[in-house]
């Protein structure tokens, strides 16, 4: 039996018996190494993530390093692996290098996007929790990670953006700075007062307390539109206030014009002349 086994495999059975144990020995310990490593990818990420966030660190940076440590410990884990089942490294680094640019090409867009996410990290163009538009989508800020930023819509729909076109793209912040403008256009019937209506808007953004007096607000007279005088106002107020007064003077805009004798909100018409011919 011994003679057909070497006549076979050129080893004897005890040779392949040891061959076997050692290559299973060697598969269980990488095994192990693949499971540990793995964890501890997910437990220094995490660790790390806590230990800057106690020193208030930036979310985004945060978020994007927890990522980037993770992905490194685990290609770290899998060279491992390949070196305890005998896979000779300088032959997996020749084959990396040869194979390099084939996998540069394809991952062309990944790696983009992560150098996008480096580049929002250094010149931070915004922040987690900010409000942004940006390739064609607007959103709060939720993370920025290693190649993707995440945003919610105001109807809470999660947009996912990879960071190359979106650091390459126009980006607009609505709350890098403290305050903002409120523009509005309101119209009023020709024939009607305008230095009422203006007296009228006046008194509305006077008596709401989130205008603020500086900058001044401004009112003109902005359009002699085809239906309607239509009267110009800008308003300035806190980022987080925009929206309560913006609906604000809407609502109260159209009760007051309702209500202000020698004032009304027109709709469009046209008047048609017909001459008789005889």
């Amino acid at each position: 039996m011994e003679k057909e086994t070497e006549l076979l495999f050129g080893y004897t059975q005890s040779e392949i018996i040891d061959l076997i144990f050692s290559v299973g020995i060697n598969l269980l310990i990488a095994i192990v190494i693949l499971f540990v490593g793995f964890k501890l990818a997910g437990i220094i990420s995490r660790s790390l993530g806590k230990i800057l966030e106690k020193r208030n660190s930036d979310i985004g940076l945060v978020t994007f390093l927890k990522s980037f440590i993770a992905i490194v410990i685990k290609l770290l884990t899998i060279i491992t692996v390949f070196t305890q089942l005998g896979v000779e490294m300088t032959s997996f680094v020749a084959i990396l290098g040869a194979a390099g640019f084939a996998i540069g090409m394809a991952f062309s867009g990944t790696l983009s996007n992560l150098a996008g996410g480096v580049m929002i990290l250094l010149f931070k163009p915004f922040k987690v929790e900010d409000f942004i538009e940006a390739q064609g989508e607007t959103g709060i800020v939720k993370e920025i990670q290693i190649f993707h930023t995440i945003m919610n819509t105001t109807d809470n729909k999660t947009i996912i953006i990879p960071n190359g076109p979106l650091s390459n793209g126009n980006i607009t912040n609505y709350t890098m700075q403290e305050i903002r403008r409120v523009d509005f256009s309101f119209g009023f019937a020709y024939g009607e007062d305008y230095q009422l209506a203006k007296k009228v808007l006046m008194d509305l953004y006077l008596n709401h307390p989130k205008v603020l007096k500086d900058p001044e607000p401004f009112i003109g007279l902005g359009e002699l539109a085809d239906s309607s005088v239509n009267v110009t106002v800008r308003l300035w107020t806190k980022v987080e206030d925009y929206w309560e007064v913006y609906f604000y003077m809407n609502e109260k805009v159209y009760e007051k014009f309702n209500e202000t004798e020698g004032l009304s909100i027109p709709f469009p018409q046209m008047d048609v002349h017909v001459d008789q011919v005889k």
